[in-house]
């Protein structure tokens, strides 16, 4: 007859050691709870880490770098210009001259990466979202200002406030031999700090932002530019707009987009999300052992049990099913749990900031999380794989133990 499963597990599951076994599956469950919280919770902090990361460089990078392929700089033509504004979705492009130059603040000195880029810069560019102090725009009432990284403020003690004193540039000359007269081995041009913003360390122990015309004249670069940064429209298809601008700038140039600048940094994000992924994932494993454990534990003590209920009709595959199910149970409750207090952390973290930086000068108050539907996926997988190689075992042990009986 065919052998009801609810009855076959009330039955299966009665006897002397069943409340320790029941110990077991319960620490069994706590643990794969703990573990899958602790990788939902971890994956939700790479997840935060990658997003503010491009939102700080976003504020800094254009959507589209236009360089030559070789060499610092290229000879400009209004033909390039032309192209590149006539691509469909192509907001804004800004012509930018960049190279090292050595600025001087009263008696302080070092070197800086000073970026001259054009008028578009001020309209579509975000680095308005990152000032701390002063005003934006590079030109204001036809005067040129320079907006200086914040590292840079630091090691020239430079203040908005002091009118006195402006932000002397050098950038060396071209010169040939027997030149004895020091002034005519460099070009020096003067510039106000207009304003100081605070983007991401490196950019602000570095970086200096001057107007073109102003770079240009420093530089001796008459009709040359260093690259084009390119603004898109809201909504814009970035790859597929690189790939029409590398159709018509060739192969004199590269086009790239502004994310892969940093394509290497958001390599090793990614991999070390991996790798904690495998580790939590194996702490996981390692605690699904206690499921196999109490499994085995449950066959050896239930040997003659499977006999009276092949007698009553049960078959194999019910036996073997039950093992599965029981597994399965501990499992998926202990992961459901754990999946549910994981995400509830992570939401209450990204709105509330329940856990903070600790340092005042931090870019963010607290750790940022961001909850993505694939890692919760590839976590229930996960889980399922791991439950399945844990119980299968046991379960088939079951099935020989029920043949063995069959055959006495």
């Amino acid at each position: 007859m065919n052998f009801p499963y609810f009855i076959a597990r009330k039955y299966f599951l009665s006897g002397k050691k069943k409340n320790f076994i029941n110990v077991i599956s319960i620490i069994s469950m706590v643990v794969v709870a703990i573990g899958t919280m602790c990788l939902i919770l971890a994956l939700s902090v790479f997840n935060g880490l990658e997003g503010l990361l491009r939102s700080m460089y976003g504020n800094f990078d254009p959507d589209i770098v236009i360089q030559p392929t070789s060499g610092k700089s290229f000879i400009y033509d209004s033909a390039y210009f032309d192209q590149i504004q006539s691509v469909d979705g192509v907001m804004g492009v800004s012509k930018v001259i960049e190279d090292n130059v050595l600025v001087q603040y009263k008696d302080a000195q070092r070197l800086v990466r000073m970026k001259g880029v054009g008028r578009d810069f001020d309209q579509f560019s975000g680095i308005k979202n990152v000032m701390v102090s002063g005003q934006f725009p590079l030109v204001r009432d036809s005067i040129a200002y320079a907006l200086i990284g914040r590292g840079v403020q630091y090691d020239l003690s430079l203040s908005l406030k002091n009118d006195f004193y402006t932000l002397q540039m050098y950038y060396p000359k071209d010169i040939g031999p027997g030149v004895v007269n020091p002034s005519r081995m460099y070009n020096l041009l003067n510039i106000i700090p207009g304003g100081i913003f605070a983007i991401e360390k490196y950019y602000d122990d570095n970086y200096v932002f001057v107007p073109v015309e102003f770079a240009r004249e420093l530089l001796d670069y008459d009709n040359k530019l260093s690259s084009f940064d390119i603004y898109l429209e809201k909504g814009a298809n970035s790859s597929q707009i690189k790939e029409v601008l590398q159709s018509k700038m060739g192969n004199r140039f590269q086009v790239k987009l502004g994310e892969e600048l940093h394509s290497d940094l958001y390599k090793v994000l990614k991999i070390e999300k991996l790798f904690v992924f495998i580790i939590l994932v194996s702490i996981i494993g390692i605690a699904s052992i206690n499921i196999f454990f109490s499994l085995t534990m449950l066959v050896i003590e239930k040997k003659k049990d499977i006999s009276v209920l092949f007698a009553q009709g049960a078959s194999t595959k019910l036996i073997r099913n039950i093992f599965l199910y029981e597994g399965c149970i501990v499992a998926f409750t202990g992961a459901g749990v754990g999946l549910l207090m994981g995400v509830s952390l992570s939401l209450l973290q990204q709105h509330y900031g329940l856990v903070g930086m600790g340092m005042e000068s931090a870019v963010m108050n607290s750790y940022p999380v961001k909850i993505e539907l694939l890692d919760v996926f590839l976590t229930v997988i996960a889980i399922v794989i791991i439950t399945i190689l844990a119980s299968i075992q046991p379960a088939i042990k079951a099935g020989k133990s029920f043949s063995t009986h069959t055959l006495q």
